[in-house]
């Protein structure tokens, strides 16, 4: 994110709209929230013993954006776009799914929330790339937090991922 950007340019406006009425404003930063997040991934291994990553991204984009519902109100230019919930605590047990396509992906994969019409998850991954995983398949949504959100509220078709 550039300081020299202004809130008006940041987002495209329905972006904005969906952000602000989810509560999010220009400079919202609850780094606190995160690192409480960031201990819960940490401290969590499960049953067979997968462990989550964090990294800076994860923590950056739950800081801003995290504990936020937003709730897209226009149609979709592509897709019906769905209600985002930004916790990370949603993919609190798919620790092996992400490490699994994070390897497949050549990087490490944090969960970000998930779309509550589906329970698709969101990753972010350590570049700050964003993900959304589902029963389809897995989903590039964007190469920044602001371009997937962008994806996700406004209904835009992210791209599929190929298994490699």
């Amino acid at each position: 994110m550039h300081p020299d950007r202004t809130s008006t340019t940041r987002f495209p406006v329905p972006v904005d709209a969906a952000l602000r009425a989810a509560g999010w404003q220009p400079g919202r930063w609850d780094i606190k929230q995160a690192e409480i997040w960031a201990d819960a991934l940490r401290t969590h291994t499960s049953p067979a013993g997968h462990r989550h990553t964090v990294f800076p991204a994860a923590v950056e984009a739950w800081a801003e954006f995290g504990g936020l519902t937003i709730t897209p109100t226009g149609p979709g230019r592509q897709i019906a776009p769905t209600t985002l919930h930004l916790d990370p605590l949603h993919g609190l047990h798919l620790a092996r799914t992400l490490g699994d396509l994070g390897h497949a992906l050549g990087t490490q994969l944090c969960p970000l929330g998930e779309e509550t019409d589906t329970a698709a998850l969101l990753a972010i991954d350590a570049e700050g790339r964003v993900y959304t995983i589902d029963h389809t398949g897995d989903w590039y949504t964007g190469p920044d937090i602001d371009r997937a959100l962008t994806t996700l509220i406004t209904g835009i078709q992210p791209v599929r991922l190929t298994a490699g």
